[in-house]
Parts: C-alpha cells; sequence; structure tokens
C-alpha cells in the first residue's frame, strides 16, 4: 500500500530537510560526516513501527480519549488513518499535540491521574500507528480485553 510504503519510508531517508546541513540515515545511523565552516547539524530519525505504536496507543492511554476503528475514548477525535492525509509529514502531528497540550495534559491528569510522558521512539511509533489503517483494523475490543483494558463504548 503506497500509505505504508511512504509511511516506512520517513525511517529510510538518508538526507532531510536542508541539503548540507541536516543528515540522518537508515536506522538511525550516523552517517560520518565531514563538518563544514557552519558546523552540521545531524537527526536521528528514528525506525517507525506501527505494530509498537499500536501497543503504545492503547497502553499509554491515548484510547481514553481518541478512538481507532471506533474503539476507544469519545472526548477527543477519531484518530483514524482514512481520515488522515495520504502524505504527511510526522512532525505535524506532534505541532498539533503541542497546540493541544494545555487541555490533552489536563484531560489525562483527570483521566488517568497524571500526565502521559512519550519519548522519541514512542511517539514515532504512534505516529506510523496513526497513519497505518491496515494496522488500526487490529485495534479492536479483543485486542484492548487482551491487554487488560477495559473499553469505552461510542454512542
Amino acid at each position: 500500500m503506497k500509505r505504508s510504503f511512504l509511511i516506512n519510508g520517513i525511517a529510510a531517508v538518508s538526507l532531510l530537510v536542508i541539503p548540507g546541513s541536516i543528515f540522518a540515515s537508515p536506522g538511525g545511523q550516523h552517517e560520518d560526516v565531514t563538518p563544514h565552516e557552519g558546523g552540521v547539524t545531524e537527526l536521528e530519525i528514528p525506525e517507525m513501527s506501527a505494530e509498537r505504536g499500536r501497543e503504545l496507543f492503547a497502553t499509554k492511554g491515548c484510547a481514553t480519549c481518541h478512538s481507532v476503528n471506533g474503539v476507544g475514548g469519545v472526548d477527543a477525535s477519531p484518530l483514524d488513518a482514512t481520515g488522515m492525509e495520504p502524505l504527511m509529514n510526522p512532525f505535524e502531528l506532534a505541532a498539533k499535540m503541542w497546540t493541544m497540550a494545555p487541555y490533552m495534559i489536563a484531560a489525562q491528569e483527570e483521566e488517568l491521574g497524571e500526565q502521559i510522558l512519550f519519548t522519541g521512539q514512542e511517539l514515532a511509533d504512534i505516529v506510523a500507528f496513526l497513519h497505518d489503517d491496515t494496522e488500526q483494523h487490529k485495534f479492536t475490543e479483543e485486542y484492548l480485553a487482551s491487554l487488560g483494558i477495559e473499553v469505552q463504548h461510542q454512542e
């Protein structure tokens, strides 16, 4: 599927953003780069796993407020891949989360008792999951129950 290729292909980017100034390589491995006069900024782009993202979306508590595949909370917008742009910059999700941070943190503290914290790898995996329709179809009530997570039913 084209969408899956594009999402998985993000991790395989060997030169990103500004040619000659920002570098990354497949699997987050650093390339040998000789600094130029102004220096070199390197970015490590993690490999993204929609499967790990599915588990994190459930276990981190995202499904408390958001739904995927018709499963999960109803207090925030559904995050189905079918509603996403076919090609999306993964940093756009982080920007949207940042904009909504005060509201999301308040909801997390109310519903979960604390703010959800993510590593960069975890956020990358969740981004992959949110853009992978095939993996989202595995996000079911049975899947959540297998993780010991109580399911909220949409009305």
